[in-house]
């Protein structure tokens, strides 16, 4: 018998090929959506008899679709999300949840899920809501109230499959399928505002110990973990993020698909297909077969995000011993792009779904273009924030601190009030600079040229800050957790080998392009810098505050977001501990209520007070940065002087820019 189980992963509400940033349809190298991966499901079913198709996690949240459902205009208890009505209409059979579906709390989840949660004080609208119409599980999320799992921790499905006889002919037979689903444990860190004091989170692989046994005990054939984490070969913890590696060391765990990383595995098998990501590439081959989709011998899958692949594991079983198993020697694992065909022809999207969710879909352009009320004379972009740009970066650390120094001044918390003296600074990451795809950059445009500036609408706050879910807090640290910090932020960079003569990629990886953290201060009185020749962890040098070295017992207080307070991207001593502010507004909130304050932004104050910058460092041989194509006249009019020249487009869609760090 073959089963093809098929998979998306981190939808995160892209459902039509469209950007409700910049208000554009996307096409070619830049297509992605449900609808588009639908057309790509459609073709999997055509090809194989038997298919299961399965949901990974964070699919509700990540557009301003999403955000416009849940936050601007909420969907009733009589609605169902977009997202869900597009995956009824294709026919999911189940589904696990994501950290993201989360973010809008637990009422909102426990409405659009229709299903009760068993949380003191969440209390699922009467009747029969809006929801998917196939099982939705998880398998380590318990309710803090009752001590039992939120969803169901497994599902078990029951399909009739065909399969060819010995005799050549074809019978239909039973197959009893268990699905589960994990998620990371930060959830409880990263939306502690929703969770706290009301659900507990266990490790994924003693919950996969529990609940995978007693699948079995019910009678299932087939186990699927649903595993929204990635891959890391560092020793198991329960309060692991990216557990999947050790997931798969569970014993009755037949396949397993994995997300969160929003990577592509195994490596991609269409022509001139972009490489493996350097952090996948670097798992030990020992437990990954990078090639074959395999980790511990276990199928494994992970299909990208915004639905630009669909995970296809087509498992050989055979009936063995009085029962099915996997013949691993005849099972492939394929995460198959839109353009698998030739590499280079893109599927068309499926109209019937464009048409299903027109309505929702129009309402939120009409949101999007929404004035703010507020023009900008200078185009904010993130394409070369990691060289130092900081066009789309420092409004948003303005922003910060304005909150945060207007919190402290009007409080009236004793405590607080004594921290006036001490100097606040901000940091942000460039969350939108290239994680998934080259078409993924922060792009604030002014239009042709300076005497024409461009009003601000409401789409644009969450170009500048993509996480609606984020909210403001502040931190109090010395100057050795600022320089710990900035540490960590610069890990991003590869290790630069001045003598080397081959080509040389700065950022090896954007898979956690959120952790490169962009200080600043006021007057741009912070500054420092990163010496990329060094290892990880002696990268920063010339930290100086108002001209002077920052000395490690410094006081500061650092605004930031929720996520990295509370210990996101493990931090050296940011793990929720120096927390002085816990606000309930929300980050992207906060940004667009400072634009409207303004009376007009210009780079001159908004967006030139560059922070940081390379050490100087004349190499051998070439080093590049990935960018979207085309944009070199954006650094030459930013006067990045290290942005020499763009060369060729990689597999990706990326443009290779060649990095003068001697400048």
């Amino acid at each position: 018998m073959e089963v093809a189980v098929l998979s998306t992963t981190d939808l995160h509400q892209n459902l039509l090929s469209y950007d409700y940033y910049q208000l554009a349809n996307l096409s070619g190298s830049g297509t992605l959506g449900l609808a588009a991966t639908a057309s790509v499901i459609k073709a999997a079913r055509a090809e194989n008899r038997n298919t299961l198709l399965l949901d990974n996690g964070d699919a509700t949240q990540g557009t301003l679709l999403g955000d416009f459902q849940a936050l601007a205009q909420p969907v009733s208890c009589a609605q169902t999300l977009a997202i869900y009505k597009a995956m009824n209409s294709l026919g999911f059979d189940a589904a696990g949840l994501g950290n993201h579906e989360f973010n809008y709390g637990l009422p909102f989840l426990s409405q659009t899920l229709n299903a009760d949660l068993g949380v003191a004080g969440v209390v699922k609208p009467a009747g029969t809501c809006g929801a998917p119409s196939y099982p939705v599980v998880n398998s380590n999320v318990t309710s803090a109230t009752s001590g039992n799992p939120i969803l169901p921790p497994y599902a078990l499905l029951n399909r009739n499959f065909v399969v060819k006889l010995p005799t050549g002919e074809y019978a239909t037979l039973p197959l009893k399928v268990a699905v589960l689903g994990f998620v990371p444990p930060q959830i409880m860190d990263w939306d502690a505002k929703n969770l706290t004091g009301k659900l507990a989170v266990n490790g994924v692989v003693e919950s996969a110990q529990k609940y995978v046994a007693e699948a079995r005990g019910k009678g299932a054939d087939l186990v699927i973990a649903l595993s929204h984490g990635g891959l890391d070969a560092s020793p198991y913890s329960p309060k692991m993020e990216n557990g999947s590696l050790h997931l798969s060391t569970v014993a009755g765990v037949d396949a397993l698909v994995t997300g969160h990383s929003h990577l592509v595995f195994p490596a991609p098998r269409e022509p001139n297909a972009p490489k493996l990501d350097a952090s996948l590439a670097a798992l030990p081959a020992a437990t990954v077969d990078s090639a074959k989709g395999m980790v511990n011998g276990v199928p494994t899958v992970m299909a990208q995000s915004w639905g630009r692949r669909l995970g296809i594991i087509k498992l050989t079983l055979a009936w063995q011993g009085g029962k099915w198993v996997v013949q691993k020697d005849k099972t492939t694992v394929e995460s198959r792009g839109l353009a698998w065909q030739d590499g280079k022809t893109f599927v068309t999207p499926d109209a019937d779904m464009a048409k299903l969710v027109d309505a929702e879909h129009q309402a939120t352009i009409a949101y999007a273009k929404q004035p703010l009320g507020v023009a900008t004379d200078f185009e904010m972009s993130a394409y070369f924030a990691l060289v130092g740009d900081v066009s789309a970066i420092q409004i948003v650390n303005q922003a910060q601190i304005d909150y945060v120094k207007n919190f402290i001044a009007t409080s009236t918390d004793a405590t607080l009030k004594s921290y006036a003296g001490i100097p606040v600074i901000s940091c942000s990451a460039p969350f939108k600079a290239g994680r998934n795809g080259a078409g993924d950059f922060t792009d604030v445009a002014p239009g042709a040229s300076s005497t024409s500036p461009f009003a601000l609408q409401v789409r644009n706050p969450g170009d500048l800050y993509l996480y609606g879910n984020n909210n403001i807090q502040a931190v109090k640290i010395k100057g050795s957790d600022l320089k710990n910090w900035l540490e960590t932020s610069a890990k991003q960079f590869g290790r630069v080998d001045p003598t080397s003569t081959t080509t040389q990629d700065l950022v090896p990886s954007y898979s956690t392009i959120y952790n490169f953290d962009v200080f600043y201060a006021e007057g741009n009185a912070l500054t420092y810098q990163i010496d990329v020749t060094q290892p990880v962890g002696s990268r920063i040098v010339n930290l100086r505050y108002q001209g002077q070295p920052v000395a490690d017992g410094a006081d500061f207080i650092v605004a930031t977001n929720d996520y990295r307070a509370g210990g996101g991207g493990a931090f050296p001593g940011i793990d929720g501990s120096k927390t002085i502010i816990k606000s309930p507004d929300a980050n992207q909130a906060v940004v667009a209520a400072y634009l409207r304050k303004q009376t007009a932004l210009t780079r001159a104050a908004n967006g030139a007070a560059r922070s940081w910058s390379f050490v100087k460092t004349a190499t051998a041989g070439p080093v590049v940065l990935r960018s979207a194509p085309g944009k070199l006249a954006v650094a030459q009019q930013l006067g990045l002087a290290t942005v020499t020249a763009e060369g060729t487009v990689d597999a990706s869609g990326y443009a290779r820019y060649s990095i003068d760090l001697s400048k």
